[in-house]
């Protein structure tokens, strides 16, 4: 699921690369029925401001009201994600810091793990769906 569509050819530099998804929709606000999924995997762009980088251009950007839609997406993503569902989420901290992403979600992650990826470092987070609160070693 991807908010946008790009053919091939729209990133002079990758030429071969294309945003095909599935499903063009809004993370924030999906057509899905309650519980409908068993495991969710949530890459959300990493700029805040849209700019002509590759980064970008691949990956689309946030926009400034990105707290609350960041809030919204993952409230609507744990509405979709059935009970004992994990969800996946995966974030490089080009714009915002890890702590203050996980500080706009109502639950914490189980575990997660930072991975370097050239000279940006990407972060993967787990969150589990049950009945009691983890604690975190991610803050709070």
């Amino acid at each position: 699921m991807d908010i946008r569509k790009e053919p091939k050819g729209f990133i002079k530099e990758q030429p071969n690369f294309e945003v095909s998804p599935d499903i063009i929709g809004d993370y924030r606000k999906t057509n899905f029925k309650d519980k409908q999924f068993k495991h969710i995997v949530w890459d959300i762009p990493h700029k805040i401001k849209k700019d002509s980088g590759i980064i970008t251009k691949k990956y689309g950007y946030l926009g400034e009201n990105w707290k609350e839609d960041l809030t919204a997406g993952f409230n609507e993503l744990w509405r979709i994600l059935d009970d004992g569902g994990t969800l996946c989420l995966k974030f490089s901290d080009l714009d915002i810091s890890i702590k203050t992403l996980l500080d706009l979600f109502p639950i914490k992650p189980l575990y997660g793990t930072p991975t370097k990826k050239g000279v940006n470092c990407s972060y993967w987070f787990v969150f589990v769906k049950t009945d009691y609160s983890c604690p975190s070693a991610f803050g709070k």
